[in-house]
């Protein structure tokens, strides 16, 4: 023996015995030989490995001892010259162990053994734990391996001992059943490089997990994204108030969305209007779409009752004055005060008018059909391409028109729709510019179109557009919808808030009345479209927050007018607190209005904000700055919600309509929140992937 195996001396058989832990000098003895534990003779140790004892026979303080021993001087590999292997009929052949698998990818393991003519595995004998029905059961390790016809099996053994049970080819240890990821890749790298029947079997039997690239790994990191974009807005939130922002849209597989977005004041004093979800919904009803907002908020942790703010469109479902989602939402909430979206308000007064106003009701009819004539074919959308660009190009040679970046760009053919913003003025001033193109490709129809009935139709448009009513209607109403489409692109900012709205209102009102005196009905009707339907700004919570408006050196200031919007918020301000308010906002308008020259420079409730955590003030009037974010909280537009139903047909499209909600979801979030998620570390996103569920390999 002293052949094939180094003595060790017995001084550092006993350094090390005295290494090994109490646990493993517990472990049942009942299975150890009679050599003691204090020493052992590596004398003993058989080469043969069909003659080997099993080392979970041998004492635990000796399994190392004995596992490097057999280690260092490498597996039992006697080769032809020194030993004739016999033969065996296997299958009516007549086969026997071929000693050049020794040179192959097999000889850091493989053993032969010459009292039982079968092949074993070093490692599985040096390694093996009690369960024996991994790795190959016991045919490498005791029962000896010798179906010599299928040297597959050699393969397959490599394979499957890695993936099942990871043994430590590296190294052992006692405590760990498997390897490290890190050095089973490593070694299964190993070998798949030197043999392509193993890199097969392991593209073919490798763990599910390691494949990162597949579509549930994919959508799981989606989701951790998502989660952890909304983790970074409730740090922001911080437990503040906010107020809510729900919208719903079809996306392009037809299903109803319900898009959910937060307005609050951070710590710094911005305001931040985000994004936190987005839900498929099946019933619209007021109640369905409550219990869903509150299970939202309630996975979130946050309150219902620190909702201080609502804004919706102006559906049945949403405005209903008793089952309506305001109302409902009211009942969790008394300080959270709805306000009707104003850009949906503005849109809807152009509808008003058309439904009073016959003239202006065919105008947007003519126009409509127009658009669709043209726009039924390529053919014709080429024609109006073609006639567009020589008119641009006769313009120029007669100095009409200059040349330079972003000039003289081609319209399309814009149609309006009732429910979306701006989309009537548009479609007019479109109309009006591309009119000369229009009437020459509606002539060419009218002369050489296949039918008679678009003969027919191409004539009754090209007549009707071409009246002076036509032409009168169209820019009167491309001046009314100039003066709202000003306040509409407003409304639509990010960082809106209600005392800038109310005053745009004001002005637009105040343009109007102008040309009321040239064009009195149709006027007339406009004026009374906006205030029924911005009755709004004539109420004590609107005239309070135009109050603490800080433009042109708080002009607007009432003290009178801001106690009774402090009324309306009970949650809030009790009896000692509005004694305190009322004195807090004495000291506060002299030091802000006539000693801090830092707040001369200001241009609306969002700079005045910011300038107060900036200076510090909002320690010095905790109260004022509470009653400055509440009505900073009061959204007057669901801008952020319309953006979120436009990001979708980049998430969710024609190719791609098959898409799960929580997906859906988890893209769109993060997509539409970038300044958010780009901020988020990667190491945070992959504890969350990790810590949604179980996985054997880690990200």
């Amino acid at each position: 023996m002293k052949k094939y195996f180094t003595p060790i001396s017995k001084s550092s058989l006993a350094s090390h015995s005295h290494s090994q832990s109490n646990q493993e000098e517990n472990v049942n003895h009942s299975e150890v030989p009679s050599h003691s534990s204090q020493e052992f003779d590596l004398s003993t140790l058989k080469f043969d490995p069909g003659e080997r004892t099993s080392i979970l026979n041998y004492h635990p303080n000796h399994r190392d001892v004995i596992r490097r021993a057999y280690l260092v001087n490498g597996p039992c590999q006697p080769r032809l010259e020194v030993h004739e292997y016999p033969q065996t009929n296997i299958s009516g052949a007549m086969r026997r162990f071929n000693h050049e698998w020794f040179d192959d990818v097999y000889h850091d393991w493989l053993e032969y053994s010459v009292s039982k003519d079968a092949a074993y595995c070093l490692y599985c004998y040096l390694f093996k734990d009690h369960n024996i029905n991994q790795g190959g059961g016991e045919v490498f390790s005791c029962t000896g391996f010798k179906n010599w016809n299928k040297k597959s099996g050699l393969d397959k053994h490599i394979v499957r001992l890695l993936i099942t049970q990871g043994l430590a080819f590296l190294g052992h240890d006692e405590s760990k059943s498997s390897l490290s990821r890190g050095n089973f890749l490593q070694i299964l790298s190993w070998y798949a490089k030197r043999c392509d029947k193993i890199r097969d079997y392991v593209l073919e039997h490798a763990p599910q997990n390691d494949q990162m690239t597949s579509p549930i790994i994919q959508k799981d990191i989606v989701t951790a994204c998502k989660i952890e974009t909304v983790k970074a807005i409730l740090e922001e939130l911080n437990g503040d108030y906010f107020a809510l922002l729900v919208d719903e849209s079809f996306d392009i597989s037809r299903k109803e969305q319900m898009a959910i977005v937060l307005r609050y004041v951070d710590r710094m004093g911005f305001v931040m209007v985000r994004l936190i979800d987005i839900i498929h919904i099946q019933d619209t009803s007021a109640l369905s779409l409550k219990e869903t907002i509150i299970n939202l908020l309630a996975q979130h942790s946050l309150s219902p009752s620190c909702v201080r703010g609502q804004c919706y469109d102006g559906a049945n479902n949403m405005q209903g004055e008793v089952n309506g989602l305001k109302m409902l939402i009211r009942q969790e909430s008394r300080s959270a005060h709805s306000i009707y979206c104003f850009a949906h308000q503005l849109q809807v007064t152009l509808v008003g008018v058309s439904k009073k106003c016959v003239e202006v009701g065919k105008l947007v009819v003519l126009v409509s059909n127009i658009f669709n004539v043209l726009g039924s074919s390529f053919k014709r959308m080429d024609d109006l391409r073609d006639s567009q660009k020589a008119a641009i190009q006769d313009a120029l040679d007669m100095g009409e028109l200059t040349i330079g970046r972003g000039l003289n760009q081609q319209l399309g053919l814009s149609r309006a729709c009732d429910t979306r913003w701006v989309s009537h003025y548009k479609s007019f001033n479109n109309f009006i510019l591309m009119f000369g193109s229009i009437v020459e490709v509606l002539e060419s129809l009218a002369l050489d179109a296949r039918s008679m009935d678009e003969r027919a139709k191409a004539m009754g448009h090209l007549e009707s557009c071409q009246t002076f009513e036509v032409a009168f209607m169209l820019h009167l109403m491309r001046d009314v919808l100039t003066i709202t489409n000003e306040l509409n692109k407003c409304l639509q900012r990010k960082e809106q808030d209600v005392a800038n709205a109310m005053l745009l209102v004001e002005v637009a009102k105040k343009r109007l009345q102008v040309l009321r005196d040239v064009f009195c009905n149709i006027i007339d009707w406009q004026l009374q479209e906006l205030n029924d339907r911005f009755n709004e700004v004539s109420t004590d919570l609107l005239h309070g927050i135009v109050c603490l408006n800080p433009i042109n050196s708080f002009s607007s200031f009432d003290s009178k007018k801001i106690m009774r919007m402090v009324e309306l918020y009970p949650d809030d301000f009790d009896e000692f607190n509005m004694d305190t308010l009322e004195n807090q906002l004495a000291s506060y308008i002299v030091d802000v209005r006539d000693v801090d020259e830092r707040f001369s420079d200001l241009n609306g409730l969002c700079d005045l904000s910011k300038r107060l955590v900036q200076t510090k003030k909002h320690s010095n009037y905790p109260l004022v700055f509470r009653l400055v974010k509440l009505a900073l909280l009061l959204p007057v537009a669901t801008a952020s919600v319309e953006r979120a139903f436009s990001a979708m047909k980049f998430i969710k499209n024609d190719l791609r309509s098959q898409m799960s909600d929580d997906f859906f979801s988890g893209c769109l979030v993060p997509f539409v929140e970038k300044d958010v998620f780009d901020s988020i570390p990667n190491d945070a996103i992959i504890k969350t992937f990790q810590d949604m569920k179980p996985c054997r390999v880690q990200l």
